[in-house]
């Protein structure tokens, strides 16, 4: 009995040290894999491996490079991708951008660019301005394929230029294209004057989606009006 208890005891003794052993080992791993991936070069952010996509016209592509590369050599996940984005969003053009990881040693910079749907004219040539009313740019001359907006810059206090915007920026390409001045009082009389003299009254921003489509069917169905007032799309009228 005496034999077996020594025996036992030696078995418990033997796990006890297993068991010690083992989590030593295991902690001494987790803190190695810890310290190569949070603070050794092994998986350390390489220049060459940070890409941007999505730039744009309106953006300038080497400020944001700048900012992707400036954590260069630190240990990717350690590279604040929050803050990161944030001081991208702060450039010039940037209207969104995600900020990616890419391991083992990569950065994926997504932008997506604000795009200019008009000019409007102050006393140095033509701000360029995207759907949300944010300047992205500036020409001496008006630009040929952009409408102009004949609404102050600073006029923000009436609506009448936002509501400009996102009339010009609801509208599908074949008839954008066909747009050579935007005009507003307020923010409910929007009126589009088109290349081939016709006037399209907008009202305001509301029920775009359909006032296009009024529009569009009046343009086949009416092709000799020279005025289509889609302000009230369920009863538009023509002359």
């Amino acid at each position: 009995m005496a034999d077996r208890r020594a025996e036992r005891s030696a078995m418990r003794r033997h796990r006890t040290w297993r068991t010690v052993l083992v989590g030593v080992l295991v902690l001494a791993l987790a803190g190695g894999v810890g310290w190569a991936v949070g603070w050794s070069d092994l998986l350390a952010l390489d220049a060459r491996e940070v890409s941007v996509t999505g730039e744009g016209t309106t953006v300038d592509v080497e400020r944001v490079r700048d900012v992707a590369l400036a954590p260069a050599g630190t240990p990717l996940v350690r590279v604040d991708t929050a803050g990161m984005r944030e001081e991208i969003l702060g450039l010039r053009g940037v209207k969104d951008v995600d900020v990616v990881r890419s391991w083992p040693h990569g950065l994926d910079v997504r932008l997506t660019a604000r795009v200019p749907v008009a000019a409007v004219p102050d006393e140095d040539g033509f701000v360029l301005l995207d759907d949300e009313a944010v300047r992205v740019g500036r020409t001496a001359e008006a630009p040929a394929r952009l409408p102009v907006i004949a609404v102050p810059l600073d006029d923000a206090s009436s609506g009448a230029l936002t509501s400009a915007l996102a009339v010009v920026a609801a509208l599908p390409p074949g008839l954008a294209k066909r747009v050579d001045e935007v005009s507003a009082r307020t923010r409910d009389d929007v009126e589009t004057v088109l290349r081939d003299g016709v006037s399209v009254r907008w009202g305001g921003r509301e029920e775009l989606d359909l006032k296009v489509e009024v529009v569009r069917t009046l343009r086949e169905v009416a092709d000799d009006a020279v005025v289509i007032d889609v302000s009230s799309p369920h009863m538009p009228v023509t002359r």
